[in-house]
């Protein structure tokens, strides 16, 4: 026994004292995987994660925030940042629940394939066949449209949707159901939440259980995802110790009850209105149902995304490519969404948005060499993450990014190719009546002179009647205004929107005008998301 230890001991000690795995063969030092990870110094252009997410929570006025990063099959980091109710002393925390939106199309088309997988319904059925009495222009729409975002189904959202009243499925679906198609069945993509409710009462109708129940029963469970649930659900699987006169400190239950111990809560949401950021009630999620009706931690969403890179959730490679890749129209047209989820040709994919006080994202970084992936969660509407994700992938996997520091330009990457992206950037500023001061094609003046360069353009842009606010106070500002917006592929394919950093502007200048800085923000913030996005969020 004591030789085995020895032995055991020496060979431990020794592969230690390389500091990284080895094979045979391998040069001394070298790791044993062309993938390596687990550098502990995590900074994009010198900056922490920590100091970007508390410069993100500062400047958007977020109560609170969750991350949690997946680099399969590990969660390295998750971390909760602030508060999750303003009133009361509960804190973000890895356990915290949080409306996660329209990142319940992903566990909704999931439970699609795994029916179609059992046998119940088939991916080209048409949605009547499950849900007789559809008006007549529906009657053709097939569950795979649906799935698409191309069924030409108006979104309930606009169309008389009242948030604070509490409605059934079948009630959304009556508010759209005497409007006319948007567009013919298979012929375009257009992001309706009504396409995800009519999903969620066919899973219902070929389970026979209820869509809430059916996702719980496949996702949740198997994955033991404690932190995941509806708001049906709150009051037996959440924890919330809420004394009704707290003392100095608001908790006690955690002395004497192990559930309370770093408890499953759900935040409260917020919307700014008024400069002020107002609580929304929980239960205004329940109405989004199959699509935004879903609740979760960051680290939950991380576990379930592990999950989807093999078989675990859905078994057969071809349908997990289906709902995992561009959409392909009836019509021979490739759109890069589906489902919710937005793709780039390299790998990437995300899937975001916002519900009623919450705002969430994920991201998938697919390509064997990148192996990334970024949950973050807000408990306040209408903030975009896209940015602040990127960031942080690109702190665990140098490359990542855009390799402009974000200090001076902020980048999203576009699902587009340059000469599309550019033209949507150009509509969105005509619907928005800014006008086009000029727009340069660099590798188009590189050819004239003999020069190779990938597409790059900057569309130049702006209102006289704000930039000048600006040049008042500020002449020397003149040198970065008008406004502009640069889009360019880099030497991976990749096609990049990136804007000014107005803070940066700002300090440059010493400009003190800071709402018509934010205004400014804003205005850029908005066309480079409808520039760089498929879907309107």
């Amino acid at each position: 026994m004591r030789s085995s230890t020895s032995v055991i001991i020496g060979v431990l000690a020794a592969t230690m004292s390389l500091g990284q795995p080895t094979v045979a063969g391998a040069a001394p030092g070298e790791p044993a995987y062309r993938l390596w990870r687990g550098d502990p110094k995590l900074q994009s252009h010198g900056v922490d994660i920590d100091r970007m997410i508390a410069d993100f929570v500062r400047k958007n006025d977020l109560p609170g925030i969750a991350m949690a990063i997946v680099q399969a099959p590990y969660i390295p980091r998750s971390a909760g940042y602030g508060v999750t109710d303003r009133q009361r002393d509960e804190l973000a925390s890895t356990k915290t629940m949080w409306s996660v939106g329209p990142l319940t199309q992903a566990f909704t088309a999931v439970a699609i394939m795994q029916l179609k997988e059992a046998g119940k319904l088939a991916i080209d059925d048409p949605a009547e066949k499950h849900l007789p009495n559809l008006p007549p222009a529906w009657r053709t729409v097939t569950i795979k449209e649906l799935m698409q975002h191309a069924s030409g189904i108006p979104d309930f959202r606009g169309a008389g949707y009242d948030a604070a009243k509490r409605c059934a499925p079948g009630q959304l679906v009556d508010l759209v159901r005497a409007a006319p198609l948007q567009f013919e069945a298979g012929t375009d993509v257009r992001l309706s939440a009504t396409n995800f409710v009519l999903l969620g009462l066919i899973i219902e109708r070929a389970s026979g259980m209820s869509y809430e129940d059916h996702i719980t029963r496949h996702q949740i469970e198997p994955l033991r995802l404690e932190s995941t649930m509806f708001f049906r659900d709150f009051s037996k699987k959440s924890f919330l110790d809420r004394p009704a006169k707290p003392g100095f400190n608001q908790h006690s239950k955690f002395h004497t009850e192990v559930p309370f111990i770093n408890p499953v809560e759900p935040a409260v949401g917020y919307v700014e209105s008024g400069g002020k950021l107002t609580p929304i009630a929980p239960d205004a999620t329940a109405n989004l149902y199959a699509y935004g009706g879903l609740w979760s931690s960051a680290q939950d969403i991380s576990a379930w995304d592990i999950a989807l890179a093999g078989a675990v959730l859905v078994k057969d490679e071809a349908d997990r490519d289906f709902i995992y890749k561009p959409t392909r129209l009836a019509n021979g047209r490739i759109v890069p969404a589906m489902a919710g989820w937005e793709f780039t040709p390299h790998g990437f994919m995300e899937v975001k948005g916002n519900g009623p006080g919450f705002s969430a994202y994920l991201s998938r970084f697919t390509a064997a060499d990148e192996l990334v992936c970024v949950t973050l969660l807000t408990n306040k509407e209408g903030v975009d993450l896209t940015e602040l994700a990127r960031a942080i992938a690109d702190a665990y996997n140098r490359g990542l990014g855009a390799g402009a520091d974000p200090s001076v330009l902020l980048t999203q990457e576009s699902k587009f190719g340059v000469a599309e992206t550019v033209q949507r950037l150009k509509a969105e500023l005509a619907a928005q009546n800014v006008p086009v001061f000029a727009t340069f094609d660099h590798a188009q003046n590189a050819s004239e002179a003999g020069l190779p360069l990938r597409p790059t353009s900057v569309v130049v842009f702006g209102n006289p009647k704000v930039g000048t606010k600006l040049m008042q106070e500020r002449q020397a500002a003149a040198i970065d205004l008008p406004l502009r917006v640069s889009v360019w592929q880099d030497d991976r394919n990749r096609v990049w929107v990136g804007r000014q950093n107005m803070d940066a502007l700002g300090t440059t200048y010493g400009i003190e005008d800071t709402a018509t800085l934010a205004a400014i923000d804003k205005l850029l913030a908005r066309l480079v998301a409808k520039s760089a996005n498929v879907y309107a969020y």
